[in-house]
């Protein structure tokens, strides 16, 4: 990517949104938990800091979702035996998107809280 003007770097940003989209059903899943909320802010009407808050913690989860797949694929590329670090490795990455889906969860309960009460 080095050397790329700014349009070749963004073509190569969405085509990996792409390939994760194609292949990653949990990049789906995300995405489709992110509809969801977006729609909720859209009826529950919460204040514009909740909001914001929601929308951060979508893309948190997402941008760790993608981390997540990009590991994933070097590490299967590099070794792809049954290698104990491999394991490991992909475990954590796959433990920080669950550990971010669970705040973004916690972010929306609160704000739904937040918003009937």
């Amino acid at each position: 990517m080095k050397g790329m003007g700014f349009l070749s770097r963004l073509g190569c940003a969405i085509e990996g949104i792409r390939i994760a989209f194609r292949h990653e059903s949990s990049f789906r899943l995300q995405l489709a938990a992110a509809a969801f909320a977006l729609m909720s802010l859209f009826f529950l009407r919460p204040s514009l800091l909740w909001c914001a808050l929601v929308v951060v913690m979508i893309f948190l989860v997402l941008a760790a979702e993608l981390f997540n797949t990009a590991i994933e694929h070097v590490l299967d590329g590099l070794h792809p035996e049954n290698a104990e670090f491999v394991r490991i490795a992909k475990d954590c990455a796959a433990a920080a998107v669950l550990v971010l889906s669970i705040a973004s969860v916690l972010v929306f309960v609160f704000m739904v809280i937040s918003t009937w009460s």
